[in-house]
């Protein structure tokens, strides 16, 4: 799975407001909006306009990623993730790792401590130890959901970052600095882009194959 970061942020925005406003979820479109260009706990802060937003969740819902509730007598279409901790997804956390996951889709790479502070919300962390060892426990997964980061000059801890945005964090929000992903996580990403560059060829071989078979015809 890799999104990019106005997907990021949609998916976070409805992770979040599940788990603290909970009588509120799942979200008009209106509200999906506010949660995204929310000045408070969001890293960058965006101007996002409805029609971008629901540009973004169509290709949610392509993705399987997000679905659509309307209530009984009520015109309004609301939405709902489906990213986690839903029947047939992949993605099945605790409480706890979803936490950290929602808050480095919002905020982007962070410290324990950072996380410690900022997932109270939606977790109370009792320890920076405690979140790392989640963090830790996300990382060793067969398909890695979170890696650790090169330590920043004057920054006595490692940040995390989530890796459902990989590549376009590494791109724009790290702005250069020297990345350090474990072997595992490097070959994951390295055998993704392998993956996508021969979905590509394949499709584009099929479409020449449809071609010469329409002018043998």
């Amino acid at each position: 799975m890799e999104l990019n970061s106005l997907q990021t942020r949609v998916l976070g925005c409805l992770l979040e407001k599940e788990v603290t406003t909970p009588e509120q979820y799942p979200l008009s479109l209106n509200a999906l909006t506010l949660a995204c260009n929310q000045k408070s706990s969001r890293e960058p802060v965006l101007s996002l306009t409805e029609q971008e937003v629901l540009d973004t969740i169509a290709s949610l819902n392509k993705l399987r990623l997000i679905s659509e509730q309307s209530g009984f007598g009520s015109r309004v279409v609301k939405y709902q993730h489906r990213f986690c901790n839903t029947e047939f997804s992949e993605n099945q956390f605790s409480a706890e790792q979803l936490a950290l996951i929602c808050v480095l889709m919002l905020r982007g790479p962070q410290t324990p401590g950072e996380l410690k502070q900022r997932c109270q919300r939606m977790y109370p962390f009792e320890t920076p130890l405690q979140v790392e060892s989640e963090l830790v426990s996300l990382s060793k997964r067969n398909k890695p959901l979170i890696a650790q980061l090169a330590k920043q000059p004057n920054r006595r801890d490692h940040q995390y970052m989530q890796l459902f945005s990989t590549h376009e964090q590494i791109e724009n929000v790290l702005s250069g600095n020297e990345i350090t992903l474990s072997d595992e996580v490097s070959e994951q990403i390295s055998q993704t882009s392998r993956l996508e560059q021969l979905e590509l060829t394949v499709v584009e071989l099929s479409k020449r194959i449809d071609e010469l078979e329409s002018l043998l015809k």
